[in-house]
């Protein structure tokens, strides 16, 4: 059975989550399954024109160059191997590699760890405008309802509104905040909410950021100064680094992922407004780029639209058309 059938069956029966996912894809599919169908409508038999046409659905998804040219190489030699001419074959030995190339680069636990009696602590990085702000606190609500204690750390202290913005959040959540002035330290923000948390048994301490990019070598040097005064509070702190992209801005998210993925260490990626994007292939472009996993995507803009992404629910989104 191929992917593409495995996946028709698994989500046969849709809960709300699956349903989630294919309304919150549904300008992706259409850009992406649509065009896939379309296609292999065209064609009896493939030939090179076909493949050409396939990997400019691809690139015109934000797969991404490198890895359209890598997935299409290896349909192609397969396709050869094996003496497969039907346009719906090749399609399913498409999706099957594309589920593959992503899986190939390790599991991923979606969600937080905490230890009893340490708490938790995420530093969330990202650029200005790709709702950073708005991830944390769908992610504070998320770990609120599951019986945590959150704490919020406003260290983003260069940007105007930001800490008001997060403690507007703060407010409505009805979660703890520590904010410093206007251009204080970061670092000394961050260790001021860690040292709050270890000493008021909170469980977790999401870190707000600055989202400069324009000089990587003061954003290095800030983040590894974060880490080393969190590190005195909380030895094997920070636990997690999330990166938060805008899957509207296309290609420049992913050199956006690449560029903080050289600065820090990143264990996982939160892709915002997925529902608000034709080109759905940027979760299979970052991840090819840095490796790094793809944690929560945003499929809404309510707040438990922020959900775990599932490759699966995601591929079932992306390629699977409605009988």
């Amino acid at each position: 059975m191929g992917l593409i059938s495995f996946l028709k069956s698994k989500f046969k029966k849709k809960d709300e989550a699956t349903e989630k996912y294919n309304q919150g894809l549904e300008k992706s599919r259409k850009n992406f399954s649509n065009k896939l169908q379309n296609l292999s409508n065209r064609y009896k038999t493939v030939n090179e024109e076909y493949f050409e046409e396939l990997e400019q659905i691809l690139i015109e998804s934000d797969v991404g160059i490198n890895l359209t040219l890598q997935i299409i190489d290896e349909v192609l030699e397969r396709s050869k191997t094996e003496k497969i001419t039907e346009p719906s074959k090749i399609n399913e030995i498409l999706v099957d590699r594309m589920f593959l190339g992503y899986a190939s680069k390790g599991d991923v636990v979606n969600e937080l760890s905490f230890t009893p009696g340490t708490p938790t602590v995420l530093l969330v990085v990202g650029v200005n405008g790709v709702g950073k702000t708005t991830t944390i606190a769908k992610l504070a609500n998320r770990y609120v309802k599951q019986g945590k204690k959150v704490l919020l750390v406003a260290a983003d202290t260069f940007r105007a509104g930001a800490i008001e913005q997060l403690t507007v959040w703060a407010n409505r959540l009805n979660i703890g905040i520590v904010t410093g002035a206007n251009e204080a330290d970061p670092a000394s923000v961050a260790y001021d909410g860690v040292y709050k948390a270890t000493h008021e048994n909170y469980d977790l301490v999401i870190v707000d950021t600055a989202g400069r990019l324009q000089t990587k070598q003061n954003l290095m040097a800030e983040l590894a100064k974060i880490k080393r005064v969190i590190s005195k509070e909380v030895p094997e702190g920070p636990q997690e680094t999330f990166l938060v992209v805008d899957a509207t801005t296309g290609q420049n998210g992913v050199i956006q992922a690449k560029a903080f993925a050289e600065v820090t260490n990143l264990t996982g990626v939160v892709i915002t407004k997925m529902d608000g994007t034709s080109k759905g292939g940027i979760i299979l472009a970052i991840r090819d780029e840095i490796g790094v996993p793809v944690r929560f995507i945003g499929l809404g803009e309510k707040m438990d639209d922020l959900t775990e992404f599932d490759l699966d629910k995601y591929l079932y989104g992306l390629c699977v058309e409605e009988d």
